[in-house]
């Protein structure tokens, strides 16, 4: 996962994306010149609203809505609330606006936000920055303190961010907030510890991409400290420590973390895992035995350790995931280098 597509679901809906009469117009001009430049026919766009739309109008609480017009963001959030029933909107999806995600102006999209807030009534579910890396790096993106996104919406269950270079993101108190996801290709020590010590007593779900050490990603086991000792959050359940640049290392931190009792769902997906780290795995299995689920899929195990690992749970009812194996080049010492070894994380820049 290299965020090369956008999202299709998000919060358990299907992700539709909103066109006003105006912007729909608006994309028919630009395919219109697109053709026009590559000397194609244009058949034009088809009668708004186009059928998906049409549905998600009808139903408006039946999807995730993705608002994505990167010229008028605040003037098609207006038309947004005044077309669609937003008692009935739950998820909404901040999409592709590559003007107001860039380092010189990361307000302006914020600012909008905040104004319509009031009208987004029924608003649980919020994804901001919904990019591919095609339309921006996900290392550029700046998006500053992102506390002010959650006090405007005091009913908000579930927030995801992505694009944690430049982030702020430290909430005093929020009471209903229960999922919490940060995605980046480096996740800063300071935004960490900014979390950890929020107020988000109901918090279930925490979802970390920690990246790289050479895009900010310098989080380390002492910053997530009150996590891991069950301090905060007392209702986390779900744990994720994903795109992690050094996996290996955080294995047997989180074998001995009072916090891992807890947990029905242990997230080590999408970083360097390798046969040292799956050692460790098997050796500490017992303080794993009692999860659900164990996702550790885009790992660099041998065959033979993913068999192991199977091995170790076979029988304690957890579903391990250790599906998209990546080939990196074999280590044999403890000092091995990851960058020379050739073992990356999904997402870096």
């Amino acid at each position: 996962m290299a965020f090369d597509a956008h999202l299709t679901e998000f919060a358990g809906l299907p992700v539709v994306e909103y066109r006003s009469p105006e912007g729909w117009a608006r994309e028919a001009e630009k395919a219109r010149e697109r053709a026009e430049r590559l000397g194609r026919d244009f058949a034009g766009p088809g009668s708004y609203p186009p059928p998906a739309l049409t549905a998600a109008l009808a139903d408006p609480g039946s999807v995730a809505w993705r608002l994505s017009d990167d010229e008028e963001p605040l003037d098609d959030y207006r038309r947004f609330t005044a077309q669609v029933d937003q008692d009935r909107v739950a998820a909404v999806v901040l999409g592709d606006m590559r003007e107001t995600f860039s380092v010189q102006c990361p307000d302006p999209l914020k600012r909008a936000l905040l104004e319509v807030a009031p009208d987004l009534t029924g608003l649980r579910s919020l994804f901001y920055c919904d990019v591919t890396f095609e339309e921006i790096e996900v290392s550029w993106i700046e998006l500053g303190d992102m506390a002010p996104v959650l006090a405007a919406f005091p009913l908000l269950t579930e927030f995801a961010v992505r694009g944690t270079g430049d982030m702020s993101l430290h909430v005093p108190r929020h009471d209903s907030l229960r999922r919490l996801t940060l995605q980046g290709g480096g996740l800063p020590a300071k935004l960490t510890r900014e979390i950890v010590s929020s107020g988000l007593p109901h918090l279930e779900h925490l979802e970390l991409w920690l990246g790289v050490e050479n895009y900010g990603g310098d989080t380390t086991p002492e910053d997530l400290a009150p996590v891991l000792s069950g301090e905060v959050f007392p209702g986390l359940g779900s744990l994720g420590l994903r795109n992690a640049e050094h996996t290996d290392d955080w294995v047997p931190v989180l074998a001995e973390a009072p916090v891992t009792s807890r947990l029905h769902t242990l997230d080590l997906s999408l970083g360097t895992l390798t046969d040292r780290g799956a050692r460790a795995l098997v050796e500490a299995a017992p303080a794993f035995g009692h999860l659900k689920r164990l996702d550790l899929h885009r790992h660099y195990l041998s065959e033979e350790m993913s068999g192991h690992v199977q091995a170790a749970f076979a029988g304690t009812g957890v579903d391990v995931d250790l599906s998209d194996r990546e080939v990196g080049s074999d280590w044999e010492d403890e000092n091995f280098d990851y960058d020379a070894a050739g073992y990356y994380t999904a997402v870096t820049e």
